[in-house]
């Protein structure tokens, strides 16, 4: 079937123009099904990968019908993290642009007091993380969503597998029964289908035909590196040389587990003389920011990142995709090798594998379908690095020790969980339970396994 264009979809011209002038000449498939159902009045579901429009799925008809009965506090938008909040504002700012269209960003990392002064002023487009837009529901008597007519889930897998059950219990009852529910996700899953089957407006359910969670595209080059585990930054370094040395223009992209291990490892680079951007959410809003755009625009060929830039991201081609360590989870895993190896170009993956990480490996492959090949490594080069590198990490280390590092958001979230009437203490069972839960999961994937 022919491309009906965004004129065939029913859409305005100056938003057509406004298209045109981004260069978006015409609609893609999550676009061209999912804008009439929303333009109808329909609730919608749209899957689809990172880079296949999404965001104008529901940016594009939402901005089409405010243009027509413009009011205050019209959509709201939540999505997992700041980064997609700000990338999502940006969207609605850009293709809006002609109707003095008000947008807010309402994210941790910014002025509590001054996000609520932008509130006051009732902007059209909210865009939120759950977190503090949960914090705005229940300490500003002022602010209101009642009147509210979309209600958008933006990577809605993370934001329903409930880590925020807490804050959308407070946001969800605050907002009008009559409204349009948008969900839209890269990877579906029962509970985005449970949210979807108690919306009221003849839902559409729309799945991108090679949309897949499981199996990874035939361009990536999916490749292990056997490290002993005191021998594992050496191995990174000497990786991130030797492809420096040999395709200086290329980026990549090192995953780490959490926080703490992407900080030291940002260290650890530039200790070794690798500029690199570091993102995580336990950096300064303003650091995190910076830290994208350098990376983005290609001032730094290396980020070093958690689990927030493996989904979603509007990133620039990238080359080399390493896991510090294997991912526990193989979802994990196939979202964080997604950033490489996109629109039919080439990429490599590379995870860096203790001899206790080989059943992870086991699971993947039989999680993907995909067979990964050891990488050959110059293990000379790496002996003669080991000490230098381990002797820069453990000064990282200390470095981070020396500031209290992460102690004060400890604190800050301890306070955080008391004043909402939580124990602390309850939460971090909670956590270990669900770690717990993740590690079983895991195991049966490694007994079912092909050996």
């Amino acid at each position: 079937m022919a491309n009906p264009g965004f004129a065939g979809l029913g859409v305005v011209p100056w938003l057509r123009n406004q298209l045109s002038s981004l260069g978006v000449a015409k609609p893609t498939s999550v676009q061209e099904n999912c804008i009439p159902a929303i333009l109808e009045g329909r609730d919608c579901l749209g899957v689809a990968k990172t880079g296949q429009g999404k965001t104008f799925a529901f940016v594009i008809p939402i901005l089409q019908t405010l243009s027509e009965n413009p009011y205050g506090v019209y959509c709201l938008v939540l999505t997992p993290t700041r980064e997609l909040a700000l990338q999502i504002g940006d969207s609605f700012s850009v293709l809006g642009k002609p109707m003095g269209l008000r947008v807010v960003v309402v994210t941790g990392g910014r002025d509590t007091i001054r996000q609520s002064q932008d509130l006051d002023r009732r902007p059209h487009i909210i865009v939120a993380t759950p977190g503090r837009l949960a914090d705005h529901i229940e300490n500003n008597s002022t602010f209101t969503l009642s009147k509210l007519k979309y209600l958008v889930i933006d990577e809605a897998d993370r934001l329903l597998e409930g880590n925020f059950d807490g804050q959308l219990s407070t946001i969800i009852p605050a907002l009008p029964e009559n409204r349009q529910t948008l969900l839209f996700t890269a990877t579906n899953s029962s509970n985005v289908a449970t949210v979807l089957s108690i919306c009221k407006n003849n839902p559409l359910t729309w799945e991108s035909p090679n949309i897949d969670d499981k199996h990874t595209v035939a361009e990536l080059d999916q490749r292990f590196l056997l490290t002993p585990p005191e021998a594992r930054d050496a191995y990174l370094v000497q990786l991130v040389l030797t492809t420096r040395e040999e395709q200086p223009k290329h980026s990549m992209i090192i995953f780490c587990r959490t926080c703490r291990t992407t900080e030291l490892v940002g260290l650890l680079m530039a200790k070794v003389g690798v500029g690199s951007s570091v993102l995580h959410s336990m950096r300064p809003q303003k650091e995190r920011t910076a830290s994208l755009a350098a990376f983005k625009s290609g001032q730094t060929k290396v980020l070093v990142a958690t689990d927030v830039a493996s989904r979603g991201l509007d990133i620039p081609q990238v080359n080399l995709v390493i896991n510090h360590s294997v991912p526990r989870d193989s979802v994990d895993y196939v979202h964080r090798v997604g950033r490489t190896a996109r629109a039919g170009r080439e990429g490599m993956a590379v995870s860096l594998a203790t001899p206790q990480d080989v059943a992870l490996l086991k699971s993947i492959e039989a999680h993907t379908g995909a067979t990964m090949a050891e990488l050959e490594v110059d293990d000379a080069r790496v002996a003669e690095i080991l000490v230098q590198v381990n002797t820069a990490r453990r000064e990282s280390d200390i470095k981070l020790e020396e500031k209290d590092w992460g102690q004060a958001r400890q604190t800050n979230k301890r306070k955080k969980l008391l004043l909402e009437g939580r124990d602390p203490e309850a939460e971090e069972k909670r956590k270990r339970k669900l770690r717990k839960k993740q590690k079983i999961k895991a195991n049966k994937s490694e007994v079912n396994a092909p050996s």
